[in-house]
């Protein structure tokens, strides 16, 4: 089976069963130092190409993937006991992609993706509530644009680890990892 249509039935299966929030995605990416970092991010699509979230490309997770373009992700689903881990390099959504993601964000999302410049230091809550208001005139009566500081990026994954719990620990690990063209496909222990 094609690995990445696996992810796509677990996340389906969530959503069916009604899980409010089926794709937050831990993603862990390493600094200039070669530190790792990792904080959660909403999953926004799955293609064959890989695994899609947005962020701003000055944010301190969009600097460390221009800098180091491979990343790390799990997600996890407590309810059903199953979590997928997944690596492979980086690279930005085109454009067109991000424009048309960001035109059906909601429109205080949009918003905000103008006012916070992400992860930057800020004297305090009321200049970034004073920054939003600021936005919000700005584009009153118009569409809002996307910054072009904000868009997507794409894990191409070339590694995915299925993980279900079982009795006793003895929990089912499905490893694929891209050869060429294809997945290779193994069993790990637990």
């Amino acid at each position: 089976m094609n690995p990445i249509a696996q992810l796509q039935q677990w996340i389906d299966e969530a959503h069916k069963d009604g899980v409010r929030e089926p794709v937050p995605m831990s993603l862990a990416t390493v600094n200039e130092e070669g530190l790792p970092n990792v904080r959660f991010v909403l999953l926004r699509g799955v293609d064959d190409r890989g695994v899609q979230f947005y962020t701003s490309y000055f944010s301190r997770k969009g600097r460390a993937l221009e800098r180091h373009p491979f990343a790390a992700a799990a997600l996890y689903w407590p309810r059903f006991e199953r979590q997928v881990q997944l690596e492979g390099p980086v690279q930005r959504l085109s454009d067109e992609e991000s424009d048309a993601y960001f035109a059906g964000r909601p429109r205080g999302h949009q918003i905000a993706a103008w006012a916070s410049e992400q992860s930057e230091p800020v004297a305090s809550r009321e200049v970034l509530d004073e920054r939003f208001a600021h936005f919000e005139a700005r584009f009153a009566g118009e569409e809002v644009p996307r910054p072009h500081s904000w868009g997507g990026f794409v894990i191409a994954v070339s590694r995915l680890e299925f993980w279900e719990r079982r009795e006793n620990r003895m929990h089912d690990r499905l490893e694929y990892r891209r050869a060429g063209g294809r997945w290779e496909v193994r069993r790990l222990q637990p």
